[in-house]
């Protein structure tokens, strides 16, 4: 059985530096691509980044500027970082194995 977790602050000043891991048990995250995916309070799923089982990352449009997906496959665990945020990014976050596996998405607030 495939696992997620999602860990980091849940709370975020305006234009510092959001940091989520995420932990991935029964897979190997060299083995399959892994997203990370968001939700802002009342809207759809935004699909924010992509690590693939080689490593290579991918991101969206929008956030590409400000988005980081790394790994530690030491540990079986990757990493989203969003730089300079604002109350915008304010949403549960998601991180999930080729959408078939989720975990649970913590709410990240940008307040000061």
């Amino acid at each position: 059985q495939v696992q997620l977790q999602e860990s980091g602050p849940g709370l975020v000043k305006p234009s510092q530096t959001l940091s989520l891991t995420c932990t991935v048990s029964g897979a190997s995250i060299t083995t399959n691509s892994y997203y990370w995916i968001r939700q802002p309070p009342g809207q759809g799923l935004e699909w924010m980044g992509v690590i693939t089982a080689s490593g290579t990352t991918y991101y969206s449009p929008s956030l590409k500027s400000r988005t980081s997906i790394s790994r530690a496959t030491s540990k079986n665990q990757y990493t989203l970082q969003l730089n300079s945020v604002t109350h915008e990014d304010t949403a549960v976050y998601y991180c999930a194995r080729e959408f078939d596996d989720w975990g649970q998405g913590p709410q990240v607030t940008v307040s000061s």
